[in-house]
């Protein structure tokens, strides 16, 4: 059985290509005077701008992609899907608190510090652990006679031994459940993936506060950043539509 939903592909191939699409466009009715590697995304996105309504449409999508995908992410961890889904709220939320055509905006500051900061934890967050399984009981010699049946152990099963707490019922003499390894989670919620995505993501920014102050190519440094925040749930999603859910097979 699949992990995820189809329409969770749908959402997580949707937000990158509505965030290149959006400030694509949105550029070309600005104009030529407008420079991409230098300015930020939000001046699109800026009262009186020419591609106001284009790029503020993009962004309020891109954030209803992201909350769609948090909510059928099941494999994830609840913590990182919260952090997904409130990320993309914070992209919506910047329809309401544009940035100005000049100068800056304290709301709109805080809400894009709070969304970057989600969108660049959630990776780690969201790190799913091994699942639950029973450890396999040492094989019996076949011509071994059963033995007499002993209190505590399974009548059906004469000679079992006793119930162990935690074991699997279901499988008397199993041994206790014990988490299973590390590979039993889609490639994308592993621990290294994840901590790598999240590491990039936070270096990412620090590159973009350079770019800002020191070296004027702040929207080229803005652009890499937001489009790895937003390619990164999509590779989650592929990861665990295409991992077989360990969980609902037998062990």
């Amino acid at each position: 059985m699949r992990s995820v939903s189809w329409w969770v592909l749908i959402s997580s191939v949707s937000a990158p290509v509505l965030l290149v699409g959006g400030w694509t466009v949105a550029a070309k009715l600005q104009g030529p005077g407008y420079n991409p590697v230098t300015t930020t995304i939000s001046i699109l996105a800026a009262d009186g701008a020419a591609g106001y309504w284009v790029m503020t449409s993009a962004l309020v999508a891109l954030g209803a992609c992201h909350v769609i995908t948090a909510s059928g992410l099941r494999p994830a961890a609840p913590y990182g899907r919260a952090a997904l889904a409130g990320g993309g709220l914070s992209a919506m939320l910047l329809a309401l608190f544009p940035a100005p055509s000049s100068g800056g905006s304290f709301p709109h500051g805080v809400i894009v510090t709070v969304g970057f900061s989600l969108l660049a934890l959630w990776p780690v967050l969201a790190v799913r652990r091994g699942i639950m399984r029973p450890r396999p009981a040492p094989a019996r010699a076949k011509d071994t006679p059963p033995g007499p049946v002993v209190p505590g152990s399974d009548p059906v099963a004469p000679g079992s031994g006793p119930v162990v707490p935690g074991s699997d019922p279901a499988r008397p003499g199993s041994g206790p459940v014990v988490p299973g390894p590390g590979r039993s989670a889609p490639w994308g919620l592993r621990r290294t993936p994840s901590v790598t995505a999240a590491a990039l993501i936070w270096l990412g920014g620090a590159w973009f506060l350079l770019a800002l102050y020191l070296f004027d190519i702040a929207g080229a440094a803005e652009r890499v950043i937001t489009f790895a925040q937003t390619f990164w749930p999509l590779v989650v999603a592929v990861s665990c539509f295409r991992h077989v859910d360990e969980d609902r097979q037998p062990v």
